[in-house]
């Protein structure tokens, strides 16, 4: 025997000697028992070898061929699919198709040939690719199935077969149609085969297989759903030792992992990579499917990175994948998908770590795998996405243009060859809007982010909720909002994008990678809107955001020198805020670490080095330190040289060295700096483009220096230029309205120290009353609009002065009256009557009336802390302030629909100074006083007069009016009777305390009323001749209403005189005095005046003299009772609540029912949302806003018996920031207010006397009808009266009754 070891001759000898019948029956034995145990493939190597001889063997013509032909196909199939072998599959399908041809039709062996052949094409499809091997073996395996009869034992194998080829024509094709054929043939196979089959394991395996392909298709998380069911079902029926056990394995963990993908559970993601490892581990070395068990495991373990940030995985991932990619042979179909799943894994680490041969491997990669895919083939629109994204990433790192072009043009390729429909089709469109705003950040395009945000909008539209890529996409919309914004200025955009970016952080978990990237994103854009609006929670909650983001960015990310930069930014915009140096230190030394950070040649490096010498500048202007501004230009230069021609932040980089070399001029007088800068700041005018925001900034830079050269030159030119330049950018349509309002007030200016006489100063100021209307839009909250008008408190004063000076009293009445009380003007808009707009157009007074509503409601809120709110309280709380901004210009628009229909052209624009004349009171004067540095006048306008009168006040003066009223406030604070932004003092148990303060000590307050008289007062009663009435006289007095201005607001003008106690001569012998915000305000009342309705025509009246946490004030129950008996003896409709018997809904239903309202009780003035401002009751308080909110029809007056309801807010003197006010805007035609504290034990009097005069000058037409016509004098009376009873006018006499005011008519 031993000399027959390898000698093949021999061998062949010895088979011979077998007969063809034997050879075939033993080859037969062989593939049976290989096929059972899968175990030895000699075994398999030997049967075969005999079914080749007893072919070789048998006649041509003998009957039984083509049997033995297939049986040797189908032993060669079975080492196709143990060794990947291609000549053992051609070979096979050779055989089968002769035993085809060697079948006469109808035979039985027929349809068993006709399946056999199509699974060898099908196997030989699956490994080399061609589509002509499909589709004959579709054609076989279909012929196959219309011949077999139903109830055919072979007819659910049959079924599988043609399920599995019509699978892999959807996998190659993507028709909906084969994978719905597919699985509905693998169905019906599964339905078929018996409880128990053998095969009921993989016919299970495959038809999961399908509803994982439909669902990558579909997205149906079903049919998901159904595979992981299906797959599972055929793991539990597949014994540990079975050579499928790894197929099996590797089906569960796919479509494991593609739940994970779309769901983010990460229970199912590790329960892929368990299947996966365990699918690998049970996979021979030299397997076929070797390749692809590592390439799957790969793809699940680069999931998990994604999601978990560990780069453990990631390595393990490209390792995995690397090796699928060496066993791969060249030619291999799956080469194409090896290389693109590497690529992604590459891509990914990159991403993370930097390194650029990462990402020029994986664009490497994925090239080829996209060069190797054929024409048609689904999966070309996946390859171009992947590459397109990794292009996209290159060009964030090096800028290279070529690379962003690529890059789109690559994802708009995916995006055509992507279905409609289709399962990837948001994250192509995702794909593409994030190239898209890459390319318009540098370019500028505005068509570009136009098509970047439609592209990105339709990704988010298309996502599920639920979807784990939802807060992604939600953050690239935010991210594409906040760059246009940045292009635009349109605050809309910026509110969408907080919102978007928002909601974003609120659908990423704790722990996920994307978390820093998320919190970096907002921080952005709250750092854009504090830039905007300056309101310091912005800030804070910007700083908050970028820190956090930074804290989670691990050492060696690429994005840490980002994220510092980032906050720097934030840091030295909250410096130039608040002045604190700390900011301005920890902005620098961020700067400073992520410059250090910056890799040289990084395409941010520039921007590095530019806003590190921005910051630099800063700190010069605070310490004058020639170094450091030295250091800024050195870096502001550097960045310059590195910016590409044509890149976007040029200009402002232009513009930035600018200022800090007119820094340095400023301080060492070197006249080489300032030509430079002015240089620098017109390049970077000449290529900021037209529309751009920051051209009012760059027109406003240069206007600065070229003033700054005038006057050092005294160079005519220059100041021409400087006037041109602020004018132009006051007028720019686009930009910060701050810039803007500050060039107006710059060019005024000028004009006014260099050209006093020129006409333009009064368009330089029209600009600037026009301006500060825009600083108080309706899209803020009244806080903030607040907030922003205290840096324009006195342009309007300002501007009238210069009005005087040209002898223009009319442009002087119109702007006090258009720059004043801004705030109520708006609100009252909001509330117009639309009868003669319903009458045109319902739909549209309708639309507009609803809007309104929404406004007054929004613009009430109060700005909460952030701090401690949970993020979806930020989320709603953002969704709201994107409503707000919405809302806000659907008015706009609406107001502008409206003026263009005939008759309403000039619907809600104020009133021209003339279209007040008619509406004046008919008994007296409205009298304006401006109060400004330069010079102080009244203007009088009285009823029959035609042109305002102006009356010089040359006695009077800005620095009088400023000391008097800090000596008033001292005088006030010495007796207690005004504690400015604290708690009253409690004292319940003294009977004689003031309302809600404690007793008085002694101080003067004489010499202030008597300066307000000499030198205000009597010049105005004397120039129009109003005589003194006197006390004995029937003669009615004469009424004026004066209208103060800046801190005249704050003086009891009422009370001026002299009292001394050899005599008095004061106001109250002269006139009846009433106070209004605005000569509008009153004109408006005079106008709308309608008849009151008898059936409401009464007295409502309440005492609350134990609100919760304030002084007890026992005397309103007296002064209520008082009134209440007084009413009822004279036959008045009246009604009273004390105490808790009141809540604010029964006090507004009273309103509702009653003219004239009387509220005794504690108030609270909110200075910075008078909306808040608020009665204080025993059950809760009443607020402004719900007062607002009633319809007052028939509101006459209210007598406000409470504390400093008529005094406005310090910082805000022309805004009426006081409860008056409210109530005049709520809708009362009169009301009775205080200035300070009044004495708790007058009160009663003062308010039985008041009504006891109205009572007694009824007029008798009236019958019992009760109104509040002659309130002025009967308040004038009852404060005359308790003058009488204290008797004598002793500074605390005077305290006493002083306070009490009248506003309205």
């Amino acid at each position: 025997m031993a000399c027959l070891r390898g000698s093949n001759i021999l061998i062949a000898v010895a088979e011979e000697e077998d007969s063809h019948e034997q050879l075939f029956e033993d080859g037969v034995a062989l593939t049976e028992q290989y096929q059972a145990t899968r175990a030895d493939l000699d075994d398999l190597a030997t049967a075969i070898s005999k079914l080749r001889r007893a072919v070789e063997l048998m006649p041509k013509d003998h009957s039984d061929m083509a049997r033995r032909l297939s049986w040797l196909g189908h032993s060669l199939r079975l080492r196709f699919g143990s060794t990947g072998d291609v000549q053992a599959i051609a070979e096979a399908i050779s055989a089968e198709q002769r035993a085809l041809e060697l079948t006469p039709e109808g035979h039985p062996d027929m349809t068993r040939g006709l399946a056999n052949l199509g699974v060898s094409l099908c196997s030989r499809f699956q490994h080399i690719g061609d589509i002509q091997d499909l589709a004959e073996a579709i054609s076989a395996l279909q012929r196959a199935l219309e011949v077999t009869p139903e109830g055919h034992p072979e007819m659910a194998l049959r079924l599988a077969n043609l399920g599995a080829s019509l699978g892999s024509r959807f996998e190659r094709t993507g028709h909906l149609q084969d994978i719905a054929e597919a699985i509905s043939m693998k169905r019906r196979a599964v339905d078929l085969t018996r409880e128990g089959h053998p095969d009921m394991a993989s016919r299970l395996a495959n038809l999961g297989s399908s509803l994982q392909f439909s669902f990558k298709r579909t997205g149906d998380l079903q049919d998901l759903a159904e595979a992981i069911s299906a797959a599972q079902g055929a793991l539990d029926l597949t014994p540990e030792d079975h050579p499928d056990m790894a197929l099996r394995l590797a089906g569960l963990g796919n479509s494991l992992l593609a739940r994970f993908q779309r769901t983010g559970d990460l229970q199912d993601l590790a329960e892929a990579i368990s299947a996966q490892q365990r699918a690998l581990d049970l996979t021979p070395e030299g397997h076929p499917d070797m390749a692809l068990r590592l390439a799957n495991l790969g793809s699940s373990l680069h999931s998990r990175f994604q999601r978990t940030g560990d780069l453990q995985d990631l390595a393990e991932a490209i390792s995995a994948q690397q090796r699928a990619l060496d066993l791969t042979p060249e030619g291999h179909p799956d080469m194409a998908l090896q290389l693109p799943n590497l690529g992604n894994s590459l891509l990914a680490r990159f991403q993370r770590t930097g390194d650029l041969q990462d990402i020029a491997e994986a664009i490497s990669a994925q090239q080829r795998a996209l060069d190797l895919t054929p024409e048609g083939h689904p999966d070309t629109a996946l390859r171009l996405a992947s590459l397109g994204h990794s292009l996209w990433s290159r060009f964030n790192r090096t800028g290279d243009l070529q690379d962003i072009a690529e890059a789109i043009s690559a994802n708009q390729r995916a995006l055509q060859l992507t279905p409609e429909g289709h399962l990837d089709m948001a994250l192509r469109l995702a794909n593409l809007g994030a190239s898209l705003g890459s390319r318009f950040e540098r370019t500028g395009d505005l068509q570009v982010i136009a098509e970047a945000m439609s592209a990105l909008q339709r990704a988010l539209d298309l996502t599920p909720e639920g979807h784990p890529d939802m807060a992604l996409r939600l953050a690239n919309l935010g991210s594409s909002l906040h760059s246009r914004f940045k292009r635009t200025g349109d605050l809309q955009d910026l509110a969408d994008a907080i919102s978007a970016q928002q909601r974003a952080l609120d659908l990423t978990p704790e722990g996920h990678p994307d978390m820093a990237l998320q919190l970096a994103n907002l921080g952005n854009s709250l750092l854009a809107r504090f830039q905007r609006t300056g309101d310091l929670q912005d800030i804070a909650e910007a700083i908050s955001a970028q820190q956090r983001a930074l804290d989670l960015t691990p050492e060696g990310h690429p994005n840490m020198a980002l994220r510092l930069a980032n906050l720097g930014s934030s840091l030295h915009s909250r410096f130039k805020r608040t002045g604190d140096l700390q900011d301005l230190a920890d902005a620098i030394s961020a700067k400073q670490r992520a410059l250090d950070l910056t890799p040289e040649g990084h395409p941010d490096m520039a921007l590095r080095l530019a806003n590190l010498g921005h910051s630099l500048g800063s700190r010069f202007e605070r310490t004058r330190d020639l170094q450091v501004i030295a250091e800024a230009i050195s870096r502001e230069r550097l960045a310059l040289k590195l910016l590409p021609e044509g890149h976007p932040t040029i200009a402002v980089q232009l513009a930035n060295l600018g200022a800090s070399l007119l820094s340095r001029f400023k301080l060492t007088g070197d006249l080489q700096d300032l030509p430079e800068a002015i240089s620098m700041e017109q390049r970077a005018l000449e290529i900021t483009p037209e529309g751009h925001p920051d051209m009012a900034l760059r027109l406003y830079n240069l206007a600065y220096s070229f003033k700054t050269r005038f006057g050092s030159t005294g160079d005519i030119y220059d100041l021409t230029e400087a006037v041109s330049k602020y004018r132009t950018s006051a007028h720019y349509p686009f930009g910060h309205p701050d810039i803007r309002l500050q060039a107006a007030k710059n060019w005024a200016e000028l004009l006014e120290k260099h050209n006093p006489v020129s006409p333009d100063i009064l368009t330089a100021f029209d600009t600037v009353i026009r301006l500060i209307t825009l600083m108080t839009t309706l899209d803020q909250v009244l806080e903030n609009r607040y907030s922003r008008l205290v840096n324009t408190s006195g342009l309007a004063l300002q501007a009238a002065s210069a009005a005087f000076a040209l002898e223009r009293v009319d442009k002087a009445l119109e702007w006090l009256e258009q720059g004043r009380c801004l705030v109520w003007r708006q609100l009252t808009s909001l509330r117009t009557p639309l009868d003669d707009l319903r009458r045109h157009d319902g739909h549209l007074a309708d639309r507009f009336l609803e809007l309104s509503r929404k406004l007054e409601g929004a613009g009430s809120v109060r700005i909460a802390a952030w701090s401690g709110m949970s993020t979806s309280e930020k989320v709603s709380l953002e969704d709201q302030a994107r409503v707000h901004v919405r809302s806000a210009r659907e008015w706009d628009d609406l107001v502008v629909k409206v003026r263009a229909t005939p008759g309403f052209e000039r619907f809600l624009e104020p009133s021209p100074w003339y279209s007040l004349l008619p509406y004046l009171p008919e008994a007296g004067h409205a009298i304006i006083v401006n109060v400004d540095a330069r010079r102080c006048d009244a203007i009088v306008l009285s009823a029959g007069r035609s042109t305002p009168h102006h009356i010089p006040l040359p006695s009077f003066s800005l620095v009088k009016c400023n000391q008097y009223r800090k000596d008033l406030t001292n005088h006030l604070q010495v007796h207690d009777c005004r504690e400015r932004g604290s708690t009253v003092a409690m004292a319940p148990e003294r009977g004689d305390e003031f309302r809600g303060v404690r007793k008085l000590n002694h101080a003067t307050v004489q010499d202030i009323l008597r300066g307000l008289w000499k030198d205000l007062v009597k010049p105005i009663i004397q120039e129009l001749g109003i005589a003194n009435i006197p006390a004995a006289s029937t003669e009615a007095a004469p009424r004026i209403w004066w209208c103060p201005t800046g801190p005249l607001s704050f003086l009891p003008i009422h009370a001026a005189g002299i009292y001394t106690s050899a005599g008095t001569e004061c106001l109250l012998d002269y006139a009846v005095s009433s106070y209004t915000p605005t000569i509008a305000a009153l004109t408006d009342r005079i106008s709308s005046a309608r008849p009151i309705q008898k059936a409401v025509s009464g007295l409502f009246m309440t005492c609350q003299p134990n609100a919760p946490g304030r002084s007890h004030i026992p005397e309103t129950t007296t002064e209520v009772q008082s009134i209440y008996d007084l009413a009822r003896m004279e036959g008045m409709r009246a009604q009273r609540f004390d105490g808790s018997a009141i809540t604010s809904a029964t006090c507004l239903d009273s309103m509702e029912r009653f003219s004239i309202i009387h509220l005794a009780c504690h108030a609270y003035q909110d200075a910075t949302n008078p909306l808040e401002s608020r009665f204080l009751f025993h059950n809760g308080s009443l607020d402004l806003l719900s007062i607002l909110q009633r319809n007052l029809k028939h509101a006459d007056l209210a007598f406000l018996s409470a504390c400093q309801t008529g005094t406005g807010s310090e910082k805000l003197p022309d805004e009426a920031v006081h409860l008056a006010a409210g109530m005049l805007a709520a809708g009362y035609r009169r009301v009775v207010a205080t200035m300070w504290a009044i004495r708790d034990q007058h009160a009663p009097a003062v308010a039985t006397d008041f009504y006891q005069y109205l009572l007694d000058h009824r007029d008798p037409a009236d019958g019992s009808g009760f109104y509040g016509t002659h309130s002025a004098r009967a308040l004038h009376h009852a404060t005359q009266q308790l003058r009488i009873r204290l008797g004598n006018d002793s500074d605390e006499s005077l305290l006493a009754w002083i306070p009490y005011v009248h506003f309205g008519h």
